[in-house]
């Protein structure tokens, strides 16, 4: 048995939380849509994406209102599948919800710190209450940088905050160095 480890200020929480009035997007009217500069594309509709290869994982998340999950079970796909071929000068990222909001990664987060796409949770479908069709994890971060029922992910030249971070939260979000906030 692992031990358990939580980062400071984190206590930890038997069952992942759902979302009490999630949008729904069914898979087939899904689509992820990354950009990656000068009018370049990719797509990839439901039936695509499941098609890339997958792999199970299991994620510790932490999420900034304090509580943590250990040993989640997810079926992902790794974003640096996505991203294969790809050459760019661009740093940052702005990953885009169906449910209108948007965060801010350094493209090096997405690609050198392991982040997938999941689309299974516990060896089922990915609910909406969980963020499906699929989700974001960026697991070395707090849960909000995690973006639910994702649809769009853009190359950018210079870091632009998201939603939550113009909102008051930190820029970054590294729970083991507790920046929930800005200033933190």
């Amino acid at each position: 048995m692992k031990p358990i480890t939580l980062p400071p200020g984190q206590h930890l929480i038997r069952a992942l939380p759902t979302e009490p009035d999630p949008p729904r997007v069914p898979p087939a009217e899904w689509e992820l849509v990354l950009t990656v500069g000068g009018g370049r594309t990719r797509r990839w509709d439901w039936t695509q994406f499941c098609a890339l290869p997958s792999e199970a994982i299991s994620l510790d998340l932490h999420c900034v209102e304090g509580w943590s999950v250990l040993d989640t079970q997810w079926q992902a796909v790794s974003v640096h599948r996505l991203f294969c071929g790809i050459h760019t000068s661009l740093a940052h990222t702005v990953i885009g919800s169906y449910a209108g909001y948007r965060t801010n990664l350094p493209l090096e987060d997405l690609l050198e710190m392991p982040s997938w796409l999941a689309f299974s949770f516990g060896g089922q479908a990915l609910s909406a209450e969980h963020g499906g069709p699929a989700r974001l994890f960026v697991p070395h971060l707090y849960l909000w940088k995690s973006v639910k029922w994702v649809h769009t992910i853009t190359l950018v030249a210079h870091d632009e905050p998201g939603t939550y971070e113009r909102a008051g939260l930190h820029n970054y979000g590294d729970p083991w160095r507790q920046q929930r906030r800005h200033g933190d």
